[in-house]
């Protein structure tokens, strides 16, 4: 991580913490809606890969408030708004993923914690696979946006690919998330579902698995199997 990109994300926790008590209004007065705008006309000259490292944090600590929407601003593309659920996602997943693994260390169950069982330690495994996949997908996603200078149709291949690995994730890790956790984790009380409620919602936000899948299934489709290959080393 570059050090301009360190010092954004630091800035973001903070301020992220205040917007989780105040709204929407600290993350405004803060100036993330001029992160992509270029330093030459005042704004913060960030890239896609920026911004997917800040909504990752909005999505662990304020995934209730439209921060990509602030950050992207206007009308937002269904390819873009796909980008803007996927790097919200990857970081509601990591969230729920570690609230999950504390959880399972300090519950005892026959004298011993609960992430002792092999049969958790399994179903973990698989969760932390799972959200390690769509932060992948997102960062590969990002990284195609800033080579084709924003333009998200370019990009489509990767957001597509993305969004339709974190839909699938999602289904994998929430229901694990709340496995795990028990009935606690069905509890208005418990903030688990503060994550696992909005990953839900985003899993059908900007296309559903059938529409990303068409998308994909449309594009590879017409490359064909030796065109496909070529696509996919070209693009990597």
């Amino acid at each position: 991580m570059s050090e301009q990109r360190a010092l954004l994300c630091n800035t973001a926790e903070a301020v992220f913490v205040e917007a989780a008590a105040g709204g929407i209004d600290p993350i405004e007065a803060a100036g993330f809606g001029q992160l992509l705008v270029p330093e030459a006309e005042g704004g913060f000259g960030g890239d896609w890969g920026d911004v997917f490292a800040v909504l990752r944090i909005a999505g662990a600590k304020i995934p209730h408030l439209p921060v990509g929407e602030l950050i992207v601003g206007g009308e937002i593309s269904r390819p873009v708004g796909a980008f803007i659920r996927v790097a919200q996602a990857a970081g509601a997943m990591d969230a729920a993923l570690a609230m999950s693994i504390d959880y399972v260390n300090t519950r005892q169950q026959f004298g011993k914690p609960l992430g002792k069982f092999q049969a958790v330690q399994q179903v973990l495994a698989i969760f932390a696979t799972e959200a390690a996949a769509v932060n992948v997908a997102g960062a590969a996603a990002a990284a195609a946006l800033d080579k084709a200078g924003g333009d998200a149709d370019v990009a489509l291949f990767e957001i597509a690919s993305a969004k339709l690995r974190t839909n699938k994730a999602i289904g994998q890790a929430t229901s694990i998330a709340h496995q795990v956790h028990g009935a606690i984790g069905f509890t208005q009380e418990y903030d688990l579902h503060k994550l696992t409620g909005p990953l839900l919602d985003w899993r059908s936000d900007f296309g559903n698995d059938a529409y990303w899948a068409d998308v994909l299934g449309g594009m590879t489709a017409k490359m064909g199997g030796s065109g496909l290959w070529q696509e996919v080393t070209r693009r990597g």
